[in-house]
C-alpha cells in the first residue's frame, strides 16, 4: 500500500500540472487509506502538502504574469486567518467521540473524513459539469465586494482549516465572478491564495501534533516532482478536457469514503 501511496503522490502533483488544480482533493485519503495515517493528522499533512505543491504551481503562472497580487491579498488575508483560527481552536475542540446512532459512533476522525468526502463530491460535480464562460477573455474593471469576498474566504479557510484541501474549486469561481479576472488569471491567484493560507495553517498547527518529516517530504516532494509531468503533459493534451474524467474518479472516492466510514465502519 505505501507503494501505492508513493504513486498517488505522484498523480496528486500532476493533476495540479496538468488541469491548475484539483489534486489536493486527492490528498487526505491518500494519506488516511495508503499511509495509514490518522484522519486528524492527515488534515495537517494535507495543508503542508497542498501549500508546498501549490507554491511550486503558482511560479509558472507568477513568471507569466497571471497572478492579481491585491486580489490574492484581499481574498487571501481572511482566508489565512480562519485558517490559522480553525487549526488553533475549532479542530482541538472537536470531541473524539462525537454521537452514537445505534451501534454508530461517530468519531472525530471519522466526521472529518465524512466532511471531506461530502467537500469531493461538491468538486467532482464542479470539474463534471460543462463549464460556460464566467467571463470575457477582456480583464474588466476590478470593483471588489468586499462583503462576499470575505464571506468567501472566511468559507474557504474554515474548511481548509478542517480538512486540509485547498478548495480551488470554490476560490476559481469567486474570483471570475467578484473579482472580474480572467479564467487563467484565477486559476494563477488561487494558487497563490492556496499556497498561503495552507502553509500558514500547517505552521500554526499545534505543538501537540506529531509531524513525521520523513513521510511528509517524500509525499510533498513526489508531488512537486508530478507538477512538473503534469505541466509537460499539459502542452500536448487540453487538460480541460481531462477535467470531467478526474471528476468522476474524485466522485467515486467521495462514494466510497462515505460507504466504508458509515456502513462498512
Amino acid at each position: 500500500m505505501e507503494y501505492f501511496g508513493y504513486f498517488a503522490s505522484i498523480l496528486i502533483g500532476v493533476s495540479l500540472g496538468l488541469i491548475g488544480g484539483g489534486g489536493s482533493i486527492l490528498t487526505l485519503p491518500v494519506l488516511v487509506y495508503l499511509f495509514s495515517v490518522d484522519a486528524v493528522v492527515a488534515t495537517a499533512y494535507s495543508l503542508f502538502i497542498v501549500g508546498a505543491t501549490s507554491a511550486v504551481g503558482s511560479w509558472n503562472y507568477f513568471q507569466k504574469g497571471l497572478v492579481d497580487v491585491k486580489t490574492a491579498i484581499v481574498f487571501g488575508i481572511p482566508s489565512i486567518i480562519t485558517v490559522f483560527l480553525t487549526r488553533g481552536y475549532i479542530v482541538p475542540a472537536i470531541p473524539k467521540n462525537i454521537m452514537m446512532i445505534g451501534t454508530f459512533a461517530l468519531t472525530k476522525s471519522a466526521f472529518l473524513l465524512l466532511l471531506f468526502a461530502v467537500l469531493m463530491v461538491a468538486a467532482a460535480y464542479s470539474m463534471m459539469k460543462k463549464e460556460k464562460p464566467l467571463t470575457n477573455c477582456v480583464e474588466e474593471k476590478q470593483v471588489f465586494n468586499y462583503p462576499i469576498i470575505v464571506l468567501e474566504g472566511t468559507l474557504v479557510g474554515m474548511l481548509t482549516g478542517l480538512v486540509g484541501a485547498g478548495g480551488g474549486f470554490l476560490i476559481i469561481p469567486a474570483l471570475v465572478v467578484f473579482s472580474k479576472l480572467p479564467m487563467k488569471k484565477a486559476i494563477g491567484t488561487s494558487l497563490v491564495i492556496i499556497a498561503a493560507k495552507s502553509l500558514i495553517g500547517f505552521f500554526g498547527e499545534s505543538s501537540e501534533t506529531i509531524i513525521d518529516w520523513i513521510l511528509l517530504t517524500k509525499v510533498t516532494s513526489l508531488a512537486v516532482f508530478g507538477i512538473f509531468i503534469g505541466m509537460s503533459i499539459s502542452k500536448r493534451i487540453d487538460g480541460a478536457k481531462l477535467k470531467p474524467v478526474f471528476g468522476v474518479f474524485v466522485l467515486v472516492m467521495g462514494v466510497y469514503i462515505i460507504v466504508k466510514e458509515t456502513i462498512f465502519k
